[in-house]
């Protein structure tokens, strides 16, 4: 038998990963095997209880049918509590195998700080210069610098939280959407600094540790204050009686849509900030709204537990569908490509569906935590959910997992994870996403070694 190592083919990086590998299972199957030990010690204490129980029982005379009753009851309590330990120990075991792929395939690159209240929403610039663009409950939006992690512009404008931020298609152009009740449409110009090389944090552990107030960015100290500052909008969107939660623009730029939490979604002319359509129709309030990417289409999601696909294809008809397929809240609807739209709820899943069948969904994705504003990644066909439990997890179109991003004490979210972008083409980070620790992070997701995990 030859000693470890000699005379293998294997380079040393892949043998020391089968060595971790291999020390990980057997370290998850030493825990098991403990468990199964105190289990069983378990199983004999309540075999000992329910003989007490029946000897009890006989001396109180009981009908058979109590016996039965009772000793059913006490089987049942047995069966689910093997049940709950069999699904707890072997999840583990599963989790130790995804989570080392997690972090094979998906890499923290960059932390973008500077922001002093959560961010809700994340957008990249689809014209050069490439940034990165934060809309936060500080009344701020932030636009930075993929690479280095610096902020490049603050835009101060509103008096409410931003909750959105979305990038105009051809120009240096930005449009949130606030707790104010208005919309901004500004204007950006930055200089984007020379890169720096990236930190490696792929050597982070995967232990799940819960983090305290403490651990979070520090909110003294603000990079954020050293960066230009636009104060004005070159358009304001009014029309809206409550918070604007969203907004997007429409294919070509000259038209952008709102979602509110007065109920209705409202399409506007942006060079004239004229009010186009008041779009009525949800019971409640609305949570998010999303446009084609080459259609004049428009999705609208509410607390109604609905969403609404608007068509304005035909200037003489908008038409209106209703999808109902949720049992809470829909928190986002976005659409991919050719004729899908994905949607999330606080219902704790991600539904995937084809426009030209409303009835039922083509594929559902079942979590375990609520969801908040996915993002798709058009050209690969991945979905990003950002989760409540401070998860994000990707998932192909068919409802196959693929990865959870790494989260432990020294990288990932430490609150609610609220949203996520991706940025296909970026060399460097191709998804980012934000939360209420106040940071954005950008990932480097290795796609082809994903699909091939897959």
């Amino acid at each position: 038998m030859r000693a470890p190592g000699m005379d293998s083919k294997l380079p040393s990086s892949v043998r020391s990963t089968l060595l971790e590998l291999f020390g990980q299972i057997e370290r998850e199957f030493e825990n098991l095997y403990i468990e199964n030990l105190e289990l069983r010690r378990e199983i004999e204490t309540l075999n000992e209880r329910l003989a007490a129980e029946g000897q009890a029982i006989d001396g109180a005379e009981l009908s058979k049918g109590q016996l039965k009753t009772k000793a059913s009851h006490s089987t049942s309590q047995l069966s689910q509590k093997l049940k709950t330990t069999y699904k707890a120990s072997t999840s583990k075991i599963v989790s130790s195998f995804k989570t080392t792929t997690s972090r094979a395939v998906c890499q923290l690159v960059k932390e973008y700080i500077g922001h002093r209240d959560g961010i809700w929403d994340v957008s990249v610039a689809r014209t050069q210069p490439v940034v990165l663009g934060t809309a936060s409950a500080d009344h701020t939006a932030l636009l930075w610098s993929i690479e280095t992690g610096r902020s490049l512009a603050k835009y101060t404008g509103h008096v409410g939280s931003v909750n959105s931020i979305k990038f105009h298609p051809s120009e240096q152009l930005a449009l949130t959407a606030s707790g104010d009740q208005t919309a901004h449409v500004w204007r950006y110009a930055v200089q984007l600094p020379a890169p720096q090389p990236a930190a490696d944090s792929s050597l982070c552990g995967e232990d799940e540790v819960e983090c305290s107030d403490k651990d979070e960015p520090d909110a003294d100290a603000d990079p954020s204050s050293e960066c230009p500052t636009i104060r004005a909008p070159l358009t304001s969107l009014k029309s809206h009686q409550g918070v604007v939660i969203a907004a997007d623009w429409l294919v070509g730029g000259k038209q952008a849509v709102t979602a509110s939490w007065d109920r209705t979604a409202n399409l506007y002319d942006v060079e004239t900030s004229e009010l186009v359509h008041s779009l009525t129709g949800h019971d409640q309030e609305l949570t998010h709204c999303c446009t084609h990417p080459t259609q004049r289409l428009v999705v609208t999601s509410s607390r109604d537990t609905t969403f609404r696909l608007w068509d304005f294809r035909d200037p003489s008809i908008h038409s209106v569908n209703v999808f109902q397929g949720h049992t809470d809240t829909v928190t986002s609807a976005v659409f991919t490509v050719g004729d899908n739209v994905v949607s999330g709820s606080d219902d704790r899943t991600v539904k995937v569906w084809d426009l030209k069948n409303m009835r039922s969904p083509i594929a559902t994705i079942r979590t375990d935590s609520a969801i908040n504003r996915i993002n798709v990644c058009v050209g690969q066909k991945i979905i990003a959910l950002p989760h409540d439990n401070r998860q994000v997890r990707l998932f192909d179109m068919s409802g196959v997992r693929l990865a959870r991003l790494p989260r432990s004490s020294r990288q990932g979210h430490r609150r609610m994870v609220c949203g996520s972008a991706w940025s296909e083409d970026h060399p460097v980070c191709n998804l980012f996403t934000c939360g209420f620790d106040r940071q954005a992070i950008g990932w480097n997701i290795n796609i082809p070694a994903l699909l091939q995990e897959k």
